[in-house]
């Protein structure tokens, strides 16, 4: 391990929170515990600020992948989002996505430099989805819901549907994705689950997601809620 990565480590170990160790290690089952060291996220984004303003940002893309602690992954995938051109930030989002290994590290890591090309992000969406890489698809599946509002075509709502694939994790990104649909795009997602278009795994999450949002109307719930299979 490298010096500068062992001075960062330290850094993180300052922060440590034991309580919110053990809370994040029960939600992260696939990480072992001894690879968390209980850093909460704010704490890790006022890192992240600390460090692009000083020279240390290079030496943090240049670190060898994969990063053993996970504050280390949330960290880099922090700093990649930092990047301001789209070319760099779509070559080290391609470095970085095969090693993330769980939710966590997947959906806080969104470059939103990403988003101003949207015909060059869609194309690169469609390359996620078809991966083998478990949060690679999931990564490209909440890239995907950039577009529920903004230049939304009913492809999107396809291309989501298309995955089909029996991981937990990827299922639970589809059905958080047609959850969002359903709020952002009510009219056009719901033949998605009123034709039973999804997986049923998908299908019945979507409607539990959907039932306990907020953001759908009483009335919207109660019409989503017979739809559940058994």
């Amino acid at each position: 391990m490298e010096a500068f990565e062992k001075q960062i480590i330290s850094e993180l170990f300052n922060l440590r929170d034991e309580k919110y160790r053990d809370f994040i290690s029960s939600l992260l089952p696939n990480v072992s515990k001894e690879r968390i060291i209980g850093v909460r996220i704010p704490q890790l984004r006022k890192l992240a600020a600390k460090i692009k303003k000083d020279v240390r940002r290079e030496e943090v893309l240049s670190l060898k992948l994969p990063l053993f602690y996970h504050e280390m992954t949330l960290l880099y995938g922090m700093i990649i989002s930092q990047e301001k051109d789209f070319d760099r930030t779509l070559e080290l989002v391609e470095r970085f996505l095969p090693h993330i290994d769980n939710w966590a590290a997947c959906d806080l890591f969104s470059p939103k430099v990403l988003r101003q090309q949207p015909e060059k992000l869609i194309g690169m969406i469609r390359k996620w989805l078809l991966s083998e890489r478990t949060y690679t698809v999931r990564f490209g599946l909440v890239q995907l819901m950039f577009f529920l509002d903004e230049g939304f075509d009913e492809e999107h709502l396809e291309l989501a549907a298309n995955v089909k694939n029996d991981e937990y994790y990827i299922q639970m990104a589809q059905a958080w994705f047609f959850c969002e649909a359903l709020i952002r795009q009510y009219d056009k997602s719901l033949p998605y689950l009123t034709q039973y278009r999804l997986k049923k795994n998908v299908h019945n999450m979507t409607i539990k997601k959907a039932c306990e949002s907020l953001k759908l109307s009483d009335e919207q719930k109660e019409f989503i809620k017979p739809l559940k299979l058994k």
